[in-house]
């Protein structure tokens, strides 16, 4: 699989023009969904043909769409390949994909753009630019057979990949001229399909990763086998900061199939194997000792401690700014407060962080999963000591992510290991308990809301004070601003396209008090929406009651200047008959909010027996502006409900002695089937934007249910998760 610097279509990295980046797309063909060798003359490689950077067609009119983005479980990869093959005009039914590697991207002057994958931003953030490189192909197709024909292209027609002179009745396929339009120089400019003309992308088609899941064939990054393969398994400081001490390699290196025991870095190490049974079993037997150093002295008790400090300290890390609440706030006759909690939660994946590395001194390759592919090469790179052109990364299909493959921890620990067994391919795979406390956790905070209410029940002021910790601190402190983190507001900004509040406030404060714990966190599903939202749709939900008003009117009162917002929660509410009378017993409960684009609401409907809670059905309402794959939305908010509700209903990770409590599913529980409510899906895409579905939703299911449980039970739940809270009834 070696690679070769290509002679044709380089282009400066970060300064791509859409001639540009539509000329470069015309240099090679994808090999293996791995590297991309150097154009060949169509003599040498029969019929098959690049037309350009996304689009290579096979001799029997078969079709492969190159996917930068990851897969990892969403179905971006199939949206991504509806809205090429929407504007290439293809048959859907012949239609493949191959996966992109940043090598090829890097090389050829980042023509496949941005390949990470987190945000929600597959498809919305890379929606133009494919159906560009589709639209692109299709002219140099047409343009090619209306030159073999000696007829102008625009007497042409095309469907299902079949080109028609009309005037001559004489018809090809792309098959038969594909080789012909690589030769051809793409067009400066092309026009765009308007979305209500689709037949192809907004169509619940099956996904094309479907089959190789259910017949076995998908190898996921911790299935890779190859020969001479060894196994490492490796085990870091369980007191996140600390350090590895001292190990007895003597005691376990003479075990059935150790072949090394190895320290990795300052912190880590790892037993290296002929089996991952073996491996493991040498090094739950290793003696390790730890310098646990001071932060074996942090618990969940002193971590709560000092968020609770936040909650009341000065900070000048303003979100949202309107009038001036404090001065409201002091003055008001009537003042409501609540506080509330969110614990840590880690991500979970079902496969574990694992890559297979092969370092030799003069090159270095990865297999494994990430969600960030040119940041796991430039690991790959850093690590290995080899400049970024010796290294190579294969990008592989994801068992499960949510985020946790936005670092590339594991990858550079790969390959330290395997650097120090040279010429032999390695797979570092994590158990499952040190996946569990090893993670990037989702962050704790705590936030106090206090509202001033006139005589009427209006919301004169709203202060809101986040206390918590910052996921960009660790994760990126380049972007870190003299306002702090810029995502600790998601959901809860003046305005913008991707994370507006949805209520106007006469006085308004949202502010955030920074505390950062040792447990290093990450970007956990859904990010900090989930809570954001959770604080908000809580206590304005709280504060209908407080002044007897129907929680949906209320709301009503507060989003007259935010229609897109009313839009879905009206929707949601609609779906779930609120204004008729439910079944006894049964209880509602709404939430509303914007995140990454998208405007979601839900409606639940609970009931609660002698203290035990049962979601009985979730409404839910998405405005993403446009629908690529109407099934694939269905799916991922259903799934996107699990997420959230094994949140507010177990998700919890604690802390003794600095550690991380929780190791397995035995301590941190996820929904079962029989718990999951009925859901049922509205869309109601308005268009004129883009918006993602993979997450925003997930910030509605909590709220949702909890203002149901209140409802049912007269009790508020302010402090997550419900597991350990008693809902008998007040």
């Amino acid at each position: 699989m070696n690679t070769k610097t290509l002679s044709r279509g380089d282009v400066a990295p970060n300064s791509v023009s859409r001639r540009g980046f539509l000329a470069g797309a015309a240099a090679a063909s994808f090999v293996l969904g791995f590297t991309i060798p150097p154009r060949m003359s169509a003599a040498a490689q029969g019929a098959t043909a690049e037309v350009n950077a996304w689009v290579v067609i096979h001799p029997d009119d078969s079709i492969q769409i190159r996917i930068a983005r990851a897969e990892m479980g969403q179905g971006s990869l199939t949206g991504l390949a509806q809205l090429v093959a929407e504007e290439l005009e293809c048959d859907w039914s012949k239609v493949g994909f191959d996966l992109v590697s940043p090598n090829e991207n890097l090389k050829r002057g980042k023509i496949w753009r941005d390949m990470s994958t987190g945000g929600s931003r597959a498809i919305r953030g890379s929606q133009e630019y494919v159906r560009t490189a589709g639209a692109a192909a299709r002219s140099m197709l047409v343009q090619a057979a209306a030159q073999g024909w000696g007829v102008k292209p625009e007497e042409c027609t095309v469907a299902k990949g079949i080109i028609t002179h009309a005037a001559s009745k004489r018809s090809t396929t792309y098959g038969a001229v594909a080789a012909a339009a690589n030769k051809i120089a793409p067009p400066a400019q092309v026009q765009l399909k308007d979305p209500k003309t689709w037949t192809i992308a907004g169509h619940p088609l099956k996904r094309l990763d479907t089959r190789d899941k259910l017949n076995g064939s998908l190898v996921y990054g911790m299935d890779i086998r190859m020969p001479g393969m060894l196994v490492a398994i490796p085990k870091a400081c369980p007191v996140h900061g600390g350090k590895l001490k001292s190990f007895d390699a003597a005691a376990v290196s003479k075990m059935r199939g150790v072949k090394h025991v190895l320290r990795v870095d300052d912190e880590t190490v790892a037993v290296v194997a002929d089996t991952f049974w073996r491996a493991k079993t040498a090094l739950d037997a290793l003696p390790v000792v730890w310098d646990e150093g001071d932060n074996a002295k942090v618990s969940s008790e002193t971590i709560a401690a000092k968020l609770r400090e936040g909650l009341a300290a000065e900070t000048n890390f303003v979100g949202n700014k309107t009038g001036d609440a404090k001065v409201v706030l002091a003055k008001a006759s009537r003042i409501i407060e609540a506080d509330y909690s969110f614990p840590y939660q880690n991500h979970a994946p079902m496969e574990v962080m694992s890559a297979t590395i092969r370092w030799t001194p003069e090159r270095c390759e990865m297999w494994g999963p990430t969600q960030v592919a040119e940041a796991a090469l430039e690991a790959v790179a850093a690590a290995s000591g080899l400049p970024i052109e010796s290294c190579v990364v294969h990008p592989m299909r994801i068992g499960g992510s949510f985020g946790r493959r936005l670092v590339t921890d594991y990858v550079r620990m790969a390959v330290l290991i395997a650097k120090q067994i040279p010429d032999v391919p390695v797979k570092m795979m994590w158990t499952r308990e040190e996946d569990m406390v090893q993670g990037r956790f989702h962050p704790v905070t705590q936030c106090r809301m206090r509202a001033a209410l006139d005589q009427a029940g209006n919301i004169e002021a709203l202060h809101m004070r986040i206390s918590g910790q910052s996921i960009m601190a660790y994760m990126r402190p380049s972007v870190m601003t003299a306002n702090g983190d810029p995502i600790a507001f998601q959901g809860l900004m003046p305005g913008g396209a991707e994370m507006a509040i949805g209520y106007t406030f006469p006085n308004l404060l949202i502010d955030h008090a920074m505390y950062n714990p040792h447990v290093r966190p990450g970007a956990w599903r859904g990010v900090n929406l989930n809570q954001n939202a959770v604080y908000l749709e809580c206590f304005v939900d709280e504060l209908a009651h407080a002044t007897g008003q129907d929680p949906l009117a209320f709301r009503r009162k507060l989003m007259a200047n935010h229609p897109k917002h009313l839009a879905v929660l009206e929707a949601a509410a609609k779906g779930i008959g609120w204004d008729s009378k439910p079944a006894a017993g049964i209880y509602r409960g709404l939430a509303q909010v914007m995140g990454f684009g998208s405007y979601v609401a839900a409606a639940a409907e609970v009931s609660v027996t002698k203290g035990r809670l049962r979601i009985h059905r979730i409404v839910a309402a998405t405005d993403p502006g446009h629908v690529v794959n109407p099934q694939q939305i269905e799916a991922q908010i259903a799934g996107s409900f699990v997420y959230g509700l094994s949140a507010m209903l177990y998700g919890e990770c604690t802390v003794k002695g600095g550690r991380i409590e929780q190791e397995n599913f035995d301590s941190y529980n996820v929904m079962r089937l029989d718990e999951m409510p009925e859901v049922k899906v509205i869309t109601v895409p308005s268009g004129g934007f883009w918006g993602g579905v993979g997450e925003p939703t997930i910030a509605v299911a909590a709220p949702a249910v909890l203002n149901a449980v209140f409802a049912a039970t007269g009790k508020r739940v302010r402090n997550l998760p419900l597991k350990n809270i008693d809902l008998g009834t007040s």
